[in-house]
């Protein structure tokens, strides 16, 4: 189980001004991600080191992202400004996490503009839905050579995560112990003044810390 993406849903200015706006804050290219045909959404994608990656999404005006949970999110967020939409734990085996919570993952895929497929199954975003601070979760069934991560070089890493809410809670859903801590990527926990959910995220870039 590590952190595999963090997402971040398109502002009012759409999918390309958001994911320039970080682009040039961490010094990575932003690179077209392609549709996502069953959640009605496209991204962006900002390849970071060890295999993890920001996502820049956007709502598609398409039937799929009314029904779909995670293009519910993602219009939801956007409406609202846009920004931190949550962040995605992957996991090697999604069934303990199915018994666990009492529901099944659903499948999901992403078509590169070069007609490339990627597949995963996920879980969790109806969760993340009623509560912003969890995470959902991630299964990759497409090859690590295919993962976001591997798009483009890069040398900008995550290095921490702020979130408005509360440590046993987020441990509790993951199935891990309450005093679990994460060995990558360091997370800070601050009580919600408002809805919960993930505040910031810190890089380690060339250029030093980055905070956004």
């Amino acid at each position: 189980m590590r952190v595999d993406h963090v997402s971040y849903a398109a502002e009012t200015g759409g999918l390309r001004q958001s994911a320039a706006r970080l682009s040039d804050a961490l010094g990575v290219t932003a690179l077209d991600g392609g549709v996502h045909p069953r959640f009605g959404t496209r991204n962006m994608v900002l390849p970071l080191t060890q295999g993890r990656y920001v996502e820049v999404v956007e709502v598609l005006d398409h039937p799929a992202s009314d029904k779909a949970p995670f293009g519910q999110a993602v219009r939801a967020r956007s409406a609202d400004g846009g920004g931190w939409l949550g962040w995605c734990v992957a996991v090697d085996d999604m069934a303990p996490h199915e018994k666990r919570l009492g529901r099944e993952a659903v499948p999901g895929n992403r078509q590169l503009p070069d007609g490339t497929e990627l597949h995963w199954r996920q879980l969790g975003i109806k969760g993340l839905m009623s509560d912003p601070q969890l995470p959902f979760l991630t299964r990759w069934e497409t090859g690590g050579a295919l993962h976001p991560s591997a798009a483009g070089p890069s040398s900008v890493t995550l290095v921490g995560l702020q979130i408005a809410g509360d440590r046993a809670r987020v441990t509790d859903w993951l199935g891990l112990p309450a005093d679990y801590t994460s060995t990558e990527v360091e997370f800070t926990f601050v009580a919600p003044h408002g809805t919960p959910g993930l505040l910031s995220c810190t890089f380690q870039t060339p250029a030093g810390l980055v905070v956004v």
